[in-house]
């Protein structure tokens, strides 16, 4: 079975009634993979180590009961991607540069999440393109190429989670492992017409993993069904929640926010503010005029954490990173301080919106696309414009792909199951609708 046959529940199944297995799997995903236009989706790969954990996973016994009535994990023999900012053992870890790659030398142990897909019997692909240490938001890369979209290369994917795209548009992946600082699972899927879950801030275990910015470092996934939302979220949970919360209201923004944005992005803004009315869930329209100093306090304390983790090692890294670092590691201690408070009172501002409106909803970027090879200076600026917001309140967030571009909702910090069912519901009602 080929993985561009379906999604994970199909093919899950498919493994759980033996009508394929993790090995043909996996041939079908290597096959597939670095097919996007740069040929660069993975920054490692090594096809015989994948195709013995395929067998590793065959041999865990199978069971009775669980979703697919083998008794197995849900992600068992499916292969998976992880963005290469997370050790596996036997690999380097670049975090985007050859800086790191060479000097971190082979990683000794799994990272927890690798350690996790693992124990699952997920089976891993390699180890994705991200934009130099997590810290953009294009997808460019000036050592290991610029991570363009499979099937067209005139776009660029996004970023930084930008491999992690790829693997699943090439099917060398059906779900991929990303990161979320700033934005780099909620843009790049949108740009690249994907799902993406960032998770509440603090949900998994970074062990094993190269942080940017603590304060905003989330995990998260890139994938193609709306509807298996739940599914993957459920990976980064310690345990399963007693109680989902429905929700039955949103939250939107005005015109006079979304003035950047490209005509066809509101227009699939207004369309999905439908379909969530359609689902029973009531919207009201928002002032957010005071999100406007929400990367004032976001890249000033980004870019000082950074610096902590990279000190000594500037010289290392592409112009406009070195200088973010450099400008970084001149912010003193007041300054900080200040901007710690600052963050508090956002996120203070943030947690009581979500009181109110359960969910909040905008575009995850105000463009459809992004040029390869184009002057984008000023276009982290603009796409964390409608990020930051998010990233400073520490919330769940799910891309919503639309006809054109994507849309981010989210919902209070620890209501993830809640909002991932939401997503899920509007996936099953899409299917529902083109199925007539």
């Amino acid at each position: 079975m080929s993985l561009s046959l379906g999604n994970i529940r199909s093919l899950r199944s498919a493994l759980a009634n033996k009508l394929t297995s993790p090995t043909r799997l996996a041939e079908a995903a290597l096959e597939n993979a670095n097919q996007n236009p740069s040929r660069n989706t993975y920054l490692w790969r090594y096809p015989a180590w994948t195709l013995e954990e395929a067998e590793r996973a065959e041999a865990m016994p199978a069971s009775d009961g669980g979703a697919f009535g083998d008794g197995r994990s849900l992600l068992w023999g499916l292969p998976i991607s992880v963005k290469d900012c997370f050790d596996l053992a036997g690999s380097p870890t670049s975090c985007g540069t050859h800086f790191y790659r060479d000097t971190h030398g082979i990683a000794k142990r799994d990272s927890w999440v690798v350690e996790r897909l693992r124990a699952a019997g997920a089976v891993i692909t390699g180890k994705t393109h991200l934009h130099p240490l997590a810290y953009g938001i294009t997808g460019e890369n000036p050592e290991f190429g610029d991570c363009l979209q499979p099937g067209d290369s005139t776009k660029l994917t996004g970023g930084s989670s930008s491999g992690a795209c790829a693997s699943v548009m090439e099917g060398s992946a059906v779900a991929a492992i990303g990161t979320d600082t700033g934005g780099s699972i909620r843009v790049p899927a949108a740009l690249c017409g994907l799902a993406g879950y960032r998770a509440s801030l603090g949900r998994g275990n970074w062990s094993g993993g190269a942080h940017l910015a603590e304060s905003f470092d989330t995990l998260g996934w890139l994938f193609a069904d709306l509807e298996e939302a739940p599914l993957l979220g459920s990976f980064f949970a310690e345990k399963e929640p007693i109680h989902i919360r429905a929700f039955g209201r949103f939250a939107t923004v005005g015109e006079e926010f979304l003035h950047d944005c490209e005509a066809d992005i509101r227009a699939s803004y207004r369309q999905t503010i439908r379909e969530l009315d359609s689902l029973g869930l009531h919207a009201t329209e928002i002032d957010v005029r005071w999100w406007g100093e929400a990367q004032e306090i976001f890249a000033p304390i980004q870019a000082w954490e950074a610096a902590g983790y990279h000190r000594g090692n500037f010289e290392a890294f592409e112009t406009a990173i070195r200088e973010r670092l450099e400008w970084g590691s001149r912010i003193t201690p007041d300054e900080i301080g200040t901007l710690r408070g600052r963050h508090a009172n956002f996120k203070a501002r943030m947690d009581a919106l979500f009181d109110e409106h359960e969910l909040v909803m905008l575009p995850a970027a105000p463009v459809a696309r992004l040029e390869a090879g184009a002057d984008h200076t000023d276009t982290r600026k603009r796409l964390l414009r409608y990020t930051a917001p998010f990233s400073l309140a520490g919330v769940p967030a799910v891309t919503i792909p639309c006809s054109v571009g994507g849309m981010q909702m989210a919902a209070a910090r620890g209501q993830d199951e809640a909002l991932l069912q939401v997503a899920a519901l509007l996936g099953a009602k899409r299917k529902a609708e083109n199925k007539r």
